[in-house]
């Protein structure tokens, strides 16, 4: 296995790819009084994705490009340039990094685009600047960024528990198909999560063993099990924001999808297919009702963040 931190380079440059995600089940127990949520939770990564490339610069600066690049904000809050603080703050780098974001993964819509950002940077800066940290390493920088980076660093499929950032790699047989539904106006996920309070917050907490019946499905390869299995414990919070997700739900039910859940926070809507050409007979039926603006097919499980040829992105 190639080690990741040894990156190709072409100009002085180092490319990383990351995957969005799926929760093929997410349960959120009420808020703490830290505000956070406990959460249980069974990722999947999936085939679109965001690349990031860092290159020299005398700062730390951000330039973005792909759909909705408009939407990614490119001063302090973004999330590969927090990164890059980060990492930089931890090892003492202070030279800059310019990261180029091409966007693949919906913004706002669910599927932790700017988690997968975070995860890219993480590893770009590390590779360019020659910081040489481990795994581990990286993976605490990653849990302080926040929930999903810790997963896109690592990919395939996990559980995750706490905040969703303790992960413990699953099992999976097969290749699952989806159709993804994609609104232009996105859901802030602080905003869905303050709707999930007010709806009455959830239950005592997750249970820990609740989806050992998805996990077997993933384990057998069983794709009709999994798709009867999907769960998301903030889908009617982000309905309740977003009613016309309703109709985006009901059109892929009516597609034959094996399973239809919003994907994490919203407003994306995920729909398991039977193969990659039902994916795609699933993304028409959406376009055609015009229930979503947007459609994408994709696969999964995939390799988390990791360093890639120059050729092989943007």
């Amino acid at each position: 296995m190639t080690d990741l931190r040894l990156a190709p380079r072409t100009g002085r440059e180092v490319r990383v790819r990351a995957p969005g995600k799926v929760n093929l089940s997410l349960r959120v127990g009420p808020r703490r009084p830290d505000g956070y949520h406990p959460l249980s939770t069974v990722f999947q990564a999936v085939s679109v994705y965001e690349d990031v490339v860092a290159s020299a610069a005398d700062e730390l600066r951000v330039t973005v490009s792909g759909p909705q690049s408009e939407l990614v904000p490119t001063d302090g809050s973004n999330l590969a340039l927090r990164a890059a603080r980060a990492l930089a703050d931890r090892t003492g780098v202070s030279d800059g990094v310019h990261l180029h974001l091409h966007k693949g993964v919906p913004v706002a819509g669910g599927m932790a685009g700017g988690s997968a950002d975070a995860a890219a940077a993480l590893l770009a800066c590390d590779a360019f600047w020659g910081t040489g940290l481990g795994r581990e390493e990286l993976h605490e920088l990653a849990a302080d960024l926040g929930s999903d980076v810790p997963f896109l660093l690592m990919g395939q499929t996990a559980v995750g528990a706490g905040r969703g950032d303790l992960l413990t790699a699953a099992l999976s047989r097969g290749e699952y198909h989806w159709a993804f539904g994609v609104r232009d106006e996105g859901l802030a996920t602080p905003r869905v999560f303050e709707e999930f309070d007010a709806l009455g917050g959830g239950h005592p907490g997750p249970e820990p063993d609740a989806d050992v019946t998805l996990l077997q499905a993933l384990r057998a390869g069983d794709a009709p099990a999994v798709g009867a299995l999907l769960h998301n414990d903030l889908q009617d919070a982000a309905v309740e924001l977003a009613p016309g997700l309703v109709e985006t739900l009901a059109v892929a039910e009516d597609a034959g999808a094996l399973g239809v859940v919003v994907s994490g926070s919203g407003p994306t809507v995920a729909a398991l297919a039977r193969s990659r050409q039902h994916a795609l007979v699933i993304a028409a039926a959406m376009t055609a009702a015009g229930v979503a603006d947007s459609v994408l097919t994709a696969s999964g499980p995939v390799p988390g963040a990791r360093v890639v040829a120059g050729s092989d992105v943007l």
